[in-house]
């Protein structure tokens, strides 16, 4: 009776996966959906489209409207720039602006985060957006995030900030910046 036992569950645990997993990839009836961070994994293969920058919310997020003329929040891969009332706060915004606003950029991303915001590397003429913010000490590079770049991308922007630091550029002037994770927690 033990080993019935065993044999019946197994096809139970099973079923558990499978339905499971269902949920977790997330599904419906129009086809998949991509689900966000609490409920996905991240799609390996990055998703690309194109449009115009039609915002600047601050030196890490930018609204892209696309050929269809819906708008996307696009928080930049890799980077986390300085919040508004953060010293050099307006300079990364204004920076970023004078870069990418009412030009056409090329998105790759493969996630949301957690206020539905499409996490994404841009490139305009081919030129990383984000690894420019870095280079112009207008960012930091996101350590805690950068297992989601690619490897070469890893080495890239900490190169770039350990430059931008080393001649003191932009927020690197201040002997002690305030990185913007401690400035929200604050």
């Amino acid at each position: 009776m033990l080993k019935r036992a065993r044999t019946l569950s197994l096809p139970l645990v099973l079923t558990c996966i499978v339905v499971g997993g269902l949920f977790v990839v997330g599904s419906s009836p129009k086809g998949p959906v991509l689900p966000y961070v609490r409920h996905t994994r991240k799609i390996e293969t990055p998703l690309t489209f194109d449009g115009r920058v039609v915002g600047v919310a601050d030196g890490d997020t930018i609204t892209v409207l696309d050929s269809s003329n819906q708008e996307h929040r696009i928080r930049l891969q890799g980077i986390d720039a300085p919040e508004k009332g953060q010293a050099f706060g307006t300079r990364s915004k204004q920076n970023l602006s004078e870069a990418v606003f009412d030009k056409v950029v090329v998105i790759q991303w493969s996630k949301h985060d957690r206020y539905r915001r499409i996490i994404g590397k841009v490139l305009l003429g081919g030129n990383d957006v984000c690894l420019e913010q870095v280079r112009a000490g207008m960012a930091w590079h996101y350590k805690d995030y950068q297992a989601e770049q690619t490897p070469e991308d890893q080495i890239l922007y900490a190169a770039a900030e350990d430059a931008a630091r080393s001649a003191r550029i932009g927020l690197w002037i201040d002997p002690n910046p305030m990185p913007p994770w401690d400035f929200r927690h604050r």
